[in-house]
């Protein structure tokens, strides 16, 4: 029995020592880019382009005056530049805790979104109009469910935590996670981990990782789907490198997470990203959304993550979160006075 595990373990090492050569001369021969780091996609452009903007690009000069009129938080106008609240209700007024931040809590940039060196006044870069191209009938059976009332009024459906958003109830971040990662509030941090087989993508916004497993092509990658009963948050993503990108395409998304996603698809839809190092400082990242039962073309949307170094912190959300229990224990105790 010794000797059975002697030699077992010889093997073992060889088929070890082998797999290290086969996979440091995969590494040598392939064309993936170094995507490894902490990066931000910060800044306060949205996904469509906003009403009275016509182009795509801005100047400099430009760039900094629509920055400084974009409502940050729901608040019109950026923030007051002398208490750092901007038309935020007085403490004691009938409004007050509506649209419930103020300077101190949000960080979402100071300025348009720099890509390759331009700034952009939207993410979506086709159609050229800024704007998703949604069917105004779908023919998918889908609704989208909003929140945006809910998040300015503070009032909305407490009949049980199901009816929170999925953010609310610390299950993810829907606008940041993927498969489209865009900008919000607050959090924009993302860290980057490359293997052979795997890219992790670490959202610190809540506590999402996306496990992307690599293959050597699209078609390898495609015949490895999950199991289509399998809807998971963040969807059936699987990955590949292709003329020095890492390419990424996800379906079968959780249909909760595609009710409350600006990037909605149905069964028959995908999102393909491509995450592309444009220099030692920028990651450009495109992502183009594909559904016929919701939209009337495929569209496309381009920004950029920007080196930061340093760490991720915890996103302690659950641990934190005191709206939950708030929000239902007050809605049951105005149940038993009605």
């Amino acid at each position: 029995m010794a000797r059975n595990l002697k030699h077992s373990t010889q093997f073992g090492s060889l088929l070890l020592s082998t797999a290290l050569i086969c996979s440091f001369a995969q590494a040598q021969n392939t064309t993936r880019p170094d995507l490894e780091g902490v990066w931000s996609n910060a800044s306060l452009t949205n996904l469509t382009r906003r009403s009275g903007v016509d182009t795509l690009v801005v100047t400099p000069e430009d760039a900094q005056v629509i920055a400084a009129s974009i409502p940050i938080g729901g608040i019109e106008g950026g923030f007051d530049e002398d208490d750092g609240v901007n038309n935020t209700p007085e403490a004691g007024a009938e409004d007050f805790g509506a649209r419930a931040y103020n300077h101190f809590w949000v960080d979402p940039g100071s300025s348009l979104a720099l890509v390759k060196g331009e700034f952009r006044t939207s993410y979506i870069i086709n159609p050229e109009n800024g704007q998703v191209p949604r069917l105004e009938n779908p023919t998918a059976d889908y609704r989208r469910t909003s929140f945006g009332s809910r998040y300015v009024t503070g009032i909305g459906n407490a009949d049980g935590p199901e009816a929170l958003p999925l953010s609310e109830r610390c299950i993810l971040s829907e606008g940041r996670a993927g498969p489209s990662m865009q900008s919000g509030l607050y959090n924009n941090n993302y860290e980057f981990v490359q293997t052979d087989d795997y890219v992790m993508i670490n959202v610190e916004q809540m506590h999402d990782a996306r496990i992307i497993p690599i293959f050597d092509s699209a078609t390898e990658a495609r015949d490895n789907r999950r199991p289509e009963v399998l809807q998971q948050y963040m969807g059936d993503s699987v990955g590949w490198y292709e003329n020095d990108a890492l390419v990424v395409e996800t379906i079968n998304v959780n249909p909760q997470q595609m009710q409350q996603s600006s990037t909605a698809i149905t069964k028959n839809g995908k999102v393909t990203e491509r995450f592309t190092r444009y220099s030692d400082t920028e990651i450009v990242y495109r992502f183009t959304v594909e559904d016929s039962d919701l939209y009337s073309q495929p569209w496309t949307a381009e920004l950029s993550f920007h080196d930061i170094g340093g760490q991720l912190y915890e996103y302690a959300c659950h641990e934190g979160n005191y709206s939950m229990s708030g929000s239902l224990a007050g809605a049951r105790r105005l149940e038993a006075e009605q």
